[in-house]
C-alpha cells in the first residue's frame, strides 16, 4: 500500500513537471517570436545586422525551449535566456520616438494650438484638394475657435473589412458653424505602408491629423476604393461642459507631441482606446469593453451605453448617419460639413 501511494505520487509529480514543461515552452515560444520581431523591426528599418541578430535570438529560443524538458540544464538554460531577452528590453524600451523623419505628404505637419482664454486658434489644420488618394494638392489653414461655442462632439466610424474593424474620427462642432476633425493615425515615413503586425514594435510614431472635414472625411468616401470605404456618422450625448473638456484634452496632447513624440501602437495606442481614454477626463467614463478592442463595435456599445441618440434603433441612427451617398453627391462644396449632416434624399430620374 506505501509502495503503491509512493509510485501515485511519483507518477502525478511528473505528469505535472512535463505539463509544466510544455507551458514553459509555450511562453517561450511567445516571448521568443515576439522579440525575434522586435530585433528584425528595430528603429524603423531594417538592416542585415538586425536580420542576423534576430536569427540568433530565435537559435537561442529555440535551444532555451528544447532545453525545459532536461532537468540537468534547465536552470542554466533558462538563466541564460532570462538575460538575453531583459537585454533586449532594455534596447527595446530605450528606441526613441522622433519628429524628424522623411514623411508621407499626408503627415508631414503637426497641428498645434495655441490659447488665449476660451479662444483657441488652431495652427496646420489640414486641407487638401484631391484628385486621387495619392494625388493631391497640399493645403493647410489656422482657424479660431470659440470654446463657449462648442455645440456638438461627433464620431465618425470608417468601413472597409468587415463589421469588426473600423477607423474612428472625432469631430468638434461650434454651433453648427465650424467643425474640426481629429483622425488618430500611425504617422508614415516615406515609402513606407502600414502593416498592423508592425505597429506592434514601435515602427510608427502617433500623430493627430487635424483636418478640415471637407478633407479626412471626403478622402474616405470619395476618393479610397482599394478597398472602398463607407463611412458613418453618430452624435455623441453629452453636456457642453464634458465636450469642453474632452476638447481641450485632444488639445493637450496634440501640443505635447510636438514636443514629446510618442510611438503608436496597434494594440494599445490606436484610433479608437486613444479616444476612450481622453473621454477619462470627464466623470462617469465609459467602462472598458472587447467592443473598443474590436473598433467596429464601438459604435453599437456606446448606443448600448445611452451614449448616442436612443429615441430610434441603431439600425436606423447608422442608416440616418451613412454618409457616403451625400459626400458623392456634393462634390467640392464649401458647406460641405452642413449639407453631410442633412439627411441625403437621392435625386428621382
Amino acid at each position: 500500500m506505501i509502495g503503491d501511494t509512493s509510485t501515485g505520487r511519483q507518477a502525478r509529480w511528473r505528469i505535472a513537471w512535463i505539463a509544466g514543461s510544455f507551458v514553459l515552452a509555450l511562453v517561450l515560444a511567445g516571448l521568443t517570436g515576439w522579440a525575434v520581431l522586435a530585433i528584425y523591426f528595430g528603429d524603423s528599418a531594417t538592416s542585415l545586422v538586425q536580420t542576423a541578430l534576430a536569427t540568433v535570438f530565435g537559435l537561442v529560443g529555440l535551444a532555451a525551449i528544447a532545453g525545459v524538458f532536461h532537468r540537468r540544464w534547465r536552470i542554466r538554460v533558462l538563466g541564460i535566456y532570462a538575460l538575453l531577452f531583459v537585454a533586449v528590453l532594455l534596447w527595446w524600451f530605450n528606441i526613441p520616438a522622433s519628429n524628424d523623419r522623411l514623411w508621407q505628404p499626408d503627415v508631414a505637419r503637426l497641428a498645434y494650438a495655441t490659447m488665449d482664454g476660451d479662444r483657441i486658434t488652431v495652427h496646420n489644420v489640414r486641407n487638401f484638394a484631391y484628385r486621387t488618394e495619392t494625388d493631391f494638392t497640399p493645403a493647410y489653414y489656422s482657424k479660431s475657435y470659440d470654446l463657449g461655442k462648442l455645440s456638438s462632439v461627433d464620431l465618425f466610424a470608417v468601413y472597409w473589412m468587415g463589421p469588426a474593424i473600423a477607423h474612428t474620427i472625432i469631430s468638434f462642432g461650434f454651433d453648427g458653424q465650424d467643425y474640426l476633425a481629429v483622425s488618430i493615425e500611425a504617422r508614415k515615413e516615406q515609402s513606407e505602408a502600414y502593416s498592423a503586425i508592425k505597429g506592434f514594435f514601435r515602427q510608427y510614431e502617433l500623430i493627430y491629423v487635424v483636418a478640415d472635414e471637407r478633407d479626412v472625411i471626403r478622402l474616405r468616401t470619395n476618393y479610397r476604393q482599394d478597398p472602398p470605404e463607407e463611412v458613418f456618422r453618430y452624435r455623441l450625448q453629452g453636456s457642453p461642459e464634458i465636450a469642453r473638456q474632452f476638447f481641450l484634452d485632444y488639445v493637450k496632447t496634440i501640443n505635447a507631441l510636438r514636443d514629446q513624440p510618442r510611438f503608436y501602437n496597434t494594440l494599445t495606442t490606436n484610433c479608437t482606446n486613444v479616444i476612450w481614454m481622453h473621454a477619462h477626463v470627464n466623470p462617469g467614463r465609459i467602462p472598458f469593453s472587447w467592443k473598443i478592442l474590436a473598433s467596429g463595435y464601438a459604435p453599437e456599445y456606446l448606443y448600448d451605453l445611452g451614449r448616442l441618440d436612443t429615441s430610434v434603433t441603431f439600425a436606423e441612427l447608422t442608416r440616418r448617419g451613412h454618409v457616403n451617398p451625400a459626400t458623392r453627391a456634393l462634390g467640392d462644396v464649401t458647406d460641405f460639413s452642413r449639407q453631410i449632416r442633412t439627411e441625403f434624399v437621392p435625386s428621382k430620374r
